[in-house]
């Protein structure tokens, strides 16, 4: 039983709104369920006085999206004093932008595949047709197309050919007017999570996903039955390790505190390369972070009530 109060952040103006207010729900119950009172609220105009009226314990963020990850509403609750589980506000920046993420876990000695960042001016100022053959020529197809932040794999598309390019560029540019092109690498697609503990952060077994499609995509994930998922993966162990190794590494890199989930992918010689890392991770009943944690044999609610220990303890 405990006698803390939790706010659980759920919902926000975002594309990804709905699933969000699916972890919130779920996490709101994992909590219960240990006994604890939790308050689940939206995060919009009425939240900083409610904070300020009631004085939560701690909080839990469960927004997804920018306003969930960028940072934003962890500065808001490190101003109102409120200790809140996860990553802190100015590192949250680094995760959130995935080209800055993908440079920062390379940078420490990590494979991640090949990339470039395209501004959509970009297109107007060179010329579309010109550029889309010096990226062919420079990176290769197939090729993946996301924005250059976001979640939930929104704006995200494979073109294997030339003549899908110009549509993967608009769907990723319909997100954000920043695009992320990236060497599309063929293999066994993987998500780590990584829970901070008293004697530092720890992998839990990595999900292994096997869309329907074979990509990834925002259907996939939040659709049941359109992804199998392994947990835990049907990895070797030497692989296993490798990338617990990876995602252990991106935490650290990115300075992420709590906890976090890394997407990797095992290229066919066995290579384990970084995509992107997640600071405030699903928590549906298609989300990959609960399955990490029962692959574990952990308890979801367990789990988050021991965060936000740490995080008062912190604050």
């Amino acid at each position: 039983m405990s006698d803390r109060h939790v706010l659980v952040l759920a919902g926000g103006l975002t594309h990804e709104r709905e699933v969000s207010l699916r972890s919130g729900s779920r996490l709101t119950e994992a909590l219960r369920r240990q006994g604890t009172e939790v308050t689940l609220r939206d995060a919009d105009a009425s939240l900083l006085p409610w904070v300020a009226e009631h004085r939560p314990d701690a909080a839990v963020i469960a927004l997804h999206g920018g306003r969930g990850e960028n940072g934003a509403v962890q500065g808001l609750l490190e101003m109102a004093g409120i200790p809140h589980v996860g990553t802190r506000s100015h590192d949250c920046r680094l995760s959130w932008d995935k080209p800055t993420a993908k440079t920062l876990v390379q940078r420490v000695g990590f494979p991640t595949p090949n990339w470039i960042t395209l501004a959509h001016n970009t297109f107007r100022d060179l010329g579309a047709a010109a550029v889309i053959d010096a990226l062919i020529g420079a990176l290769a197809l197939p090729l993946i197309f996301k924005p250059h932040q976001g979640g939930s794999a929104l704006g995200a598309s494979v073109a294997r050919t030339a003549a899908e390019v110009p549509n993967a560029l608009v769907q990723a540019f319909a997100y954000g007017d920043v695009v992320l092109v990236e060497q599309f690498v063929e293999g066994t697609e993987i998500a780590v999570t990584v829970v901070d503990s008293a004697d530092g952060p720890r992998a839990l077994p990595a999900v292994e996903i096997v869309p329907d499609s074979g990509v990834f995509d925002y259907e996939s994930r939040y659709t049941a039955g359109l992804t199998t998922y392994w947990a835990p993966a049907r990895l070797d162990a030497a692989t296993a390790a490798a990338a617990a190794d990876l995602a252990v590494a991106a935490h650290q890199a990115l300075g992420l505190q709590d906890v976090s989930r890394t997407d990797a992918i095992v290229d066919a010689s066995g290579r384990v390369q970084f995509l992107e890392v997640n600071v405030s991770p699903g928590l549906t009943e298609t989300s990959l972070l609960p399955m990490s944690v029962e692959a574990a044999g952990e308890d979801l609610g367990g789990l988050y009530l021991g965060l936000v220990e740490q995080a008062i303890a912190r604050g």
